[in-house]
């Protein structure tokens, strides 16, 4: 198939362009109004609560809630993988990258380029394009990444060795512990107590944790929350862009750096990578896995870095302006890359 017909082909898909159209429209809402003082500009963080403590955990466990065949099952086992892999590679590459920074400044530019904003920017985008499937691919990507936030991220900005508080934090974490719940469900639904359901005309039998299927006046308000995620996400991350100066940002030589490696170099680097290896026959990777990991390595620099680095004032100046470009760069970058993993799906290379 032709470039131009692919092209004409996705401006046709009305999920695709609707999403992309969203992300833009409901951030410059957020600016917007926060410019016109309707939204107070603080209120950023209370919705940022909202999303992590209930939108996040439901959407997690929602996206598990479907049945298990072998195909997903594997390359979520490969989406773990790959997360610790790439996570951990990314610990020794960006010691390379940032060597002529030196103290708080290179742990900083580090830790933002390791850690991306998956949360406000990854899984929302990734559930409107791509549905439960990617959602959940999301979910168990974000395994690996939260353990290493809340433990080596910390421990680097902070200064200080890992201690029980840190473990006990990972643990009983919200999204963790709805994540590990969903997964822990959706492999193992078959072994547990099942509960006749009425569908159409069949009786099919299911996991009684099926709340999808067993106890949808549970699940109806769980889906009401979770769709919560996407666009109180983007409101807020056009509340925070409204709060920064532009013109020191646009000044700032380190910022542009950054941006270009953390949203630029890294998911294309991970886009080329995967097209070699699925050609080549090294794995099998589907396109929804394949997005999943791109577009969450596409993010901006974490909100959680961004907190630390204010908490122990290490260069939270510069953490503020790479959070800024980084999430311009964001905006911009997330619907080439989902137009390019769909011009490699069209090619046959990712099925």
């Amino acid at each position: 198939m032709e470039i131009g017909k692919i092209l004409e082909s996705i401006m046709r898909n009305n999920n695709i362009v609707g999403t992309i159209s969203s992300v833009i429209v409901i951030i410059g809402a957020g600016f917007f109004f926060t410019k016109k003082k309707v939204i107070p500009s603080n209120c950023a963080g209370s919705l940022s609560k909202v999303i992590l403590n209930l939108a996040i955990p439901t959407l997690s466990y929602n996206a598990f809630m479907q049945d298990i065949d072998s195909r997903k099952l594997e390359q979520s086992l490969s989406i773990l993988v790959w997360g610790i892999v790439i996570h951990l590679v990314l610990i020794f590459l960006t010691k390379i990258f940032y060597k002529n920074y030196s103290g708080d400044r290179n742990d900083v530019l580090r830790m933002m380029t390791i850690f991306g904003s998956t949360t406000v920017f990854g899984i929302p985008v990734i559930q409107a394009v791509y549905g439960d499937t990617g959602a959940m691919y999301a979910s168990v990507f974000n395994i690996p990444y939260r353990a290493l936030l809340y433990t080596y991220g910390y421990m680097t900005i902070a200064g200080v060795k890992l201690k029980k508080e840190n473990m006990g934090k990972i643990i009983s974490n919200p999204i963790i512990v709805a994540t590990f719940l969903g997964m822990f469900v959706w492999m193992f639904q078959n072994y547990f107590f099942q509960v006749s359901v009425i569908e159409g005309d069949i009786i099919r039998k299911y996991a009684f944790l099926r709340i999808d299927k067993t106890a949808y006046w549970l699940f109806k308000p769980m889906q009401y929350l979770a769709s919560l995620n996407a666009p109180l996400s983007w409101l807020s991350i056009g509340i925070t862009l409204a709060g920064v100066s532009f013109n020191d940002i646009l000044k700032s030589k380190i910022s542009w750096g950054y941006s270009v490696i953390k949203v630029v170099v890294i998911p294309v680097f991970l886009v080329a990578l995967y097209t070699v290896m699925n050609m080549t026959g090294l794995v099998t990777t589907s396109y929804i896995a394949l997005a999943t990991i791109v577009l969450m390595m596409a993010t901006p620099a974490a909100t959680v870095i961004a907190t630390y680095t204010i908490h122990f004032n290490k260069e939270p100046v510069l953490t503020s302006s790479c959070s800024l470009m980084s999430s311009i760069f964001s905006v911009a970058m997330i619907p080439f890359l989902i137009i390019t993993i769909e011009i490699l799906k069209s090619m046959g290379i990712f099925s």
